[in-house]
C-alpha cells in the first residue's frame, strides 16, 4: 500500500507526531517575539483552514531594517455548495473590516477567505467566525476540501438537492479531532481520545489536498474533471437518478518536472442512490488514504495513484471496497462553464443576480462600491449569497415583491452598470492570488490579469471578437489554481513578468490545453495573440471556438 514509513515525507512525520493536528499551536500562538507559528505548526495550521503568509512586496525594506518579514494568514471559509445567508455576509463583513485587509476574497472553490490577518487576530477571527456558525475547518491541509456544486439555481430544480449533497459529503469527509474547538474555540481537551478516533483519516490524513465537485448538467461551471472526486448528476424529466462518477483530477505541476502534470478524471461508472453515491466517494478516499505516494508530495495527488495503479485496477478495487459493481455510465453533456449574469429567476418565481466580481475581490473603487453595495443589500434580509467557481456572487433567493428594493441598491452603488459595462472576455477570466501574499508565486496574476485583459480588449475589438466568451486564466505559478491548464488562453507564470503562453483547451472543460510557448513577456504576449486572433476571425468555422480553432490549425496537439 503506501510507502515505508522511513521513505516518508516530513509532512508525514509532522501529520503523525501531531496529536490529533494540535502540536504545539497553543504555544505558537502566545509566542510574542514573532508573527510566525512554529515551523511544524505552519504545516498543521492547513488543517484548521489557513496559511501562513507573508507580505512579499516589502520582503526587501524589512530585511534591510533587519527586520523579520511582515508575517500574516489567510482563514478560508468551508462553505459546501457556497452559499451565505444575509446575516452571515453582515458578519463575514465586520469580520473582514476589524480583522484582515478589509477585502472579501471570493475563491474559485466556492468560498471566501481572508487575507492580512495578523497572528494576535487569528484566534478572535475564528472565534467571530463560530458567532456566525461558520468554520474554517479542513479547509485546506491534506484532506477532503470545500465541496462545490453547480451554482445557478435558475438552471435546475434540483439545485437544492445537489446542494444537499455537497453538504452531506463535506460532512461525511470532515476529520473527527477536536483539535480545532480546543485551540481555537478553549473546548476543554478530551480526556479520552477514543472519541475523536478517525476511521477515515486514522492519524495519517491523506496524502495530500483532495477535492469534490458536483455539476449539474448543462453547467460545468465547477469544472468537474479538475477535481479529484467529480460527481455528474443525471436528470431525467426534473428528477435526479443518480450521478456519473469520475476521479483522478487535477492539475497542479512543476517547471521542468515531466513527472508531475495536469490530468483530468476518469469517468468510472455511474451510481443510482444516494448511499451508494457517499459510499463510493468515502471508499476513493480511502484508496488514496491507503495507495497515494506519501514519500514524494509532487507524487501525491489521486491523479499519480490512479496513473500508477491503472483505472481497471482502480475501479475494481473501489467496487471490492464498496460491495458493489458500478454501472456504465450515462448520457450527459456539459455545454456552458461561464456564470450567467444579471437578473434570471428559478422555477419557484424567486430572482437572482449574478454580480460579475473581477478575481473575486469584494471591495470598493472609484466605478463600483461592490463592497459596500452587498453589505446594504445583507442588511435587508431580503437575499441569500451564492459564490461560483468562477469567483463571482449571486444575489440569490430574492422574492418578486423584494426585488425592486435589491435592484435599488444593485443601482445605487453601481454593481448593475459595473456588471453590464465589463466586456465577455473579462466576465470569463480567472486568476488566483499570486502576489503579494502567496508563497509559491513566481509571476502576477490577479493584480495584472486585469491590465493585461484590458490590453487584449482592443485585439478582439479590431478582430470583432469583443462578444467571444474567450476562456482566458493565469496563475502565477504552475500549480494551477485559476485552472489555467483548461482555459482556451492560459497563462502560467515562470519569473516576475513571465508566463508559458498555453492554447487550446475547449471551452467547456472536457480537454487541457497545451503549452504553445514559453516565458513571454507582455509585449510578446501582445504580439503573439494579434497573430492568433487574427488568423482565428479569419478563417474560423461558424461556431467554432479558440480552443478549437487552435487544434485544427494544429498550434498544439491535444
Amino acid at each position: 500500500m503506501s510507502n515505508n514509513e522511513q521513505n516518508q515525507s516530513p509532512v508525514e512525520r509532522i501529520k503523525k507526531a501531531s496529536d490529533g493536528l494540535r502540536g504545539t499551536l497553543k504555544q505558537s500562538l502566545t509566542d510574542e517575539a514573532t508573527g510566525a507559528m512554529r515551523e511544524d505548526d505552519q504545516s498543521l495550521i492547513k488543517f484548521h483552514g489557513m496559511y501562513q503568509q507573508d507580505d512579499r512586496d516589502r520582503r526587501e525594506e524589512r530585511s534591510a531594517k533587519k527586520l523579520e518579514w511582515l508575517y500574516s494568514y489567510m482563514i478560508r471559509l468551508r462553505l459546501p455548495g457556497g452559499i451565505l445567508t444575509g446575516e452571515e455576509w453582515t458578519g463575514l463583513h465586520h469580520i473582514a473590516g476589524e480583522h484582515s485587509t478589509g477585502i472579501i476574497k471570493i475563491t474559485t472553490r466556492q468560498t471566501v477567505q481572508l487575507h492580512g490577518i495578523l497572528k494576535s487576530h487569528v484566534k478572535p477571527t475564528i472565534q467571530a467566525f463560530n458567532t456566525l456558525k461558520l468554520d474554517s475547518i479542513a479547509a485546506c491541509g491534506d484532506v477532503n476540501r470545500n465541496v462545490v456544486c453547480s451554482a445557478h439555481p435558475g438552471h435546475s430544480p434540483i439545485h437544492a438537492e445537489i446542494f444537499r449533497y455537497a453538504g452531506l459529503i463535506s460532512k461525511l469527509a470532515l476529520p473527527k479531532t477536536r483539535a480545532y474547538w480546543e485551540v481555537w474555540l478553549n473546548e476543554q481537551p478530551l480526556q479520552d481520545k477514543k472519541e475523536e478516533e478517525d476511521p477515515l483519516y486514522q492519524e495519517r490524513y491523506l496524502p495530500r489536498k483532495f477535492k469534490i465537485a458536483i455539476a449539474i448538467p448543462p453547467d460545468n461551471d465547477v469544472d468537474v474533471f479538475t477535481n479529484d472526486v467529480g460527481l455528474i448528476a443525471i436528470v431525467e424529466d426534473g428528477v435526479l437518478k443518480g450521478f456519473n462518477i469520475a476521479a483522478g483530477g487535477g492539475l497542479s505541476a512543476t517547471h521542468g518536472n515531466p513527472n508531475t502534470y495536469p490530468r483530468l478524471a476518469t469517468i468510472l461508472g455511474f451510481a443510482d442512490t444516494e448511499e451508494k453515491v457517499l459510499k463510493a466517494v468515502y471508499e476513493i478516499i480511502t484508496i488514496q488514504r491507503d495507495y497515494g505516494n506519501r514519500s514524494d508530495r509532487k507524487q501525491a495527488r489521486l491523479k499519480y495513484t490512479i496513473d500508477r495503479m491503472g483505472v481497471e485496477t482502480f475501479r475494481a478495487e473501489l467496487e471490492k471496497r464498496c460491495g458493489f459493481a458500478l454501472e456504465p455510465e450515462k448520457p450527459y453533456a456539459l455545454t456552458r462553464r461561464s456564470d450567467l449574469y444579471g437578473w434570471h429567476q428559478n422555477h419557484e418565481g424567486k430572482w437572482y443576480f449574478t454580480v460579475f466580481s473581477e478575481n473575486g475581490r469584494i471591495l470598493d473603487e472609484e466605478k463600483v462600491a461592490l463592497k459596500t453595495g452587498l453589505f446594504e443589500i445583507a442588511k435587508t434580509g431580503k437575499a441569500n449569497f451564492r459564490f461560483t467557481c468562477n469567483q463571482n456572487v449571486i444575489i440569490s433567493d430574492v422574492l418578486p415583491e423584494d426585488r425592486p428594493l435589491v435592484e435599488g441598491l444593485l443601482n445605487q452603488f453601481g454593481i448593475i452598470a459595473h456588471t453590464e459595462s465589463a466586456g465577455a472576455a473579462r466576465k470569463t477570466a480567472i486568476a488566483c492570488v499570486a502576489f503579494n501574499t502567496c508563497p509559491l508565486a513566481l509571476a502576477e496574476a490577479q493584480r495584472y490579469l486585469p491590465t493585461l485583459i484590458t490590453k487584449i480588449e482592443p485585439l478582439l475589438a479590431k478582430y470583432k471578437l469583443s462578444e467571444d466568451e474567450l476562456a482566458i486564466r493565469m496563475t502565477g505559478c504552475p500549480n494551477g489554481c485559476g485552472r489555467p491548464y483548461v482555459a482556451e488562453i492560459g497563462f502560467v507564470g515562470t519569473a516576475y513578468g513571465f508566463y508559458n503562453l498555453h492554447l487550446g483547451g475547449d471551452r467547456n472543460g472536457y480537454r487541457l490545453n497545451k503549452k504553445y510557448k514559453e516565458s513571454l513577456d507582455e509585449p510578446a504576449i501582445l504580439q503573439e495573440l494579434d497573430q492568433l486572433l487574427g488568423i482565428y476571425s479569419k478563417k474560423r468555422k461558424k461556431n467554432e471556438t479558440f480552443g478549437d480553432f487552435a487544434l485544427r490549425e494544429k498550434w498544439v496537439t491535444s
